[in-house]
């Protein structure tokens, strides 16, 4: 793990932590999502895109949450659940407020370490 991602690993919780119960929230609302059976969620992750600059009109941030199949998953198997993570956290509108109040300007879904799927 580089250090970039160790320190968003540490940071993103403090975040969190400081003005809401949004990772809470995340976590209870990602982990009771699938069967124990068919995928597991693993967490979260802030990244931060440094090519933006700073004064940029649009956000830097953006959140990849993490699941993993317990068995290799057809096509049709992942983009249902891509939707249903996605869905799920459109839904709550608590949560996307509170994202987007962190500076969160996309979140991304990832089942292994190859591809993520844009979601918001």
């Amino acid at each position: 793990m580089n250090i970039n991602r160790l320190i968003c690993a540490f940071t993103l919780p403090l975040l969190f932590g400081a003005g809401s119960a949004s990772a809470g929230n995340l976590d209870v609302l990602l982990s009771g999502l699938f069967p124990e059976n068919q995928a597991t969620y693993i967490g979260y992750e802030s990244i931060e895109r440094e090519i933006i600059p700073v004064s940029a009109p649009v956000e830097r941030k953006y959140l990849i949450v993490d699941f993993r199949f317990n068995s290799e998953p057809g096509t049709e198997q992942l983009q249902a659940s891509v939707h249903k993570v996605c869905m799920a956290m459109l839904k709550d509108r608590d949560l996307i407020r509170d994202l987007t109040n962190q500076g969160y300007d996309m979140v991304s879904v990832a089942f292994d370490r190859r591809s993520q799927f844009d979601c918001l």
